[in-house]
């Protein structure tokens, strides 16, 4: 980078852009957002926003302040909705300790809402999304299935009961996983699992081939629903591509056992998912056992990280 300042950018492919502005702090900047993946206005402004913030809990880094981004159709939406959107937004940025200070709109014929969320870091404790070793204990902290469930909702086949759980997982904040990596002080790498699926954010933490994973197929929460929902072909059009993508940039190895179900959901298109964490082994209990203790109760080992240097093992 020309800026030595600029301690991370869009040419490392991690979760936000990183810049040092003195010598113990650092400004964290990222934005995304979403179109509708909910009916309620109110709960998809929420979910966005914890969408966009998941990225800054990535970096191991508090969230400092937001401003939204809204694409909406002003002349066949009620500016009502908008309103329930931008409501839903400010509400799940208050749970997270922070203020919306501003933000832009645009007439847009599909509605679109989320952040620009800035958060700080020290420049020594930023969390990379490379730098795992081989031993680690790959974790993950939310269940997967999220976009399969999304397009089930959108088609008019999830059950009410479907809906709320994948709400909750959805709206809920890394927040608590952020602040307990960041206190154990034994991850090596970390992540959050979105739009690329468990199996796209896995392989970037392999970096440059450095180091290799072993996912345990079975170890891996997902949602119960997604199950029958995939076996009945409602599967999006992300998920798809993502599984491609994976195959055809990583040396992926299968288990003869698992079918293209599995397949899948292991690279299921994710909203707001949880964080991915290469744990220093010795560690490994003790964050766990913290997880928990702060209401991340889906925590759990799903891997290891090896020295098959690129290879992505799934068994």
């Amino acid at each position: 980078m020309l800026d030595a300042n600029a301690l991370v950018g869009a040419a490392l492919a991690d979760d936000a852009a990183v810049y040092q502005v003195s010598p113990d702090m650092a400004l964290v900047a990222t934005v995304d957002y979403i179109t509708p993946v909910v009916d309620d206005p109110f709960v998809w402004g929420g979910i966005a926003a914890a969408n966009a913030l998941s990225d800054v809990y990535a970096m191991g880094a508090r969230p400092l302040f937001a401003l939204n981004i809204v694409n909406f159709p002003r002349d066949t939406l009620p500016l009502e909705m908008l309103e329930r959107v931008i409501q839903g937004g400010a509400a799940k940025v208050a749970e997270a300790g922070v203020a919306v200070l501003g933000g832009h709109s645009v007439d847009d014929p599909e509605p679109k809402f989320g952040l620009v969320a800035l958060g700080t870091v020290h420049p020594e404790r930023i969390m990379r999304n490379v730098g795992a070793r081989p031993g680690d204990a790959l974790v993950l902290t939310k269940p997967l299935g999220m976009g399969i469930l999304t397009t089930a909702i959108k088609r008019g086949l999830a059950s009410a009961e479907t809906i709320a759980r994948a709400v909750e997982v959805m709206a809920t904040l890394n927040r608590a996983a952020g602040e307990a990596m960041v206190a154990s002080g034994a991850v090596h790498a970390a992540t959050d699992v979105t739009g690329f699926g468990l199996l796209g954010h896995v392989s970037e933490m392999l970096g440059g081939g450095d180091v290799g994973v072993r996912i345990e197929a079975d170890a891996v929460p997902v949602l119960e629903a997604a199950w029958d929902f995939v076996r009945r072909d409602v599967v999006p059009g992300g998920t798809r591509r993502n599984l491609a993508s994976v195959e055809s940039l990583s040396r992926v190895e299968w288990s003869e056992r698992l079918d293209e179900f599995h397949r899948l959901i292991l690279a299921d298109a994710q909203t707001s998912g949880g964080l991915l964490m290469a744990v220093e082994p010795a560690a490994f209990n003790a964050l766990i056992a913290d997880l928990h203790a702060r209401g991340v109760h889906i925590a759990t080992r799903i891997g290891e990280f090896t020295a098959r240097a690129g290879v992505i093992e799934v068994i």
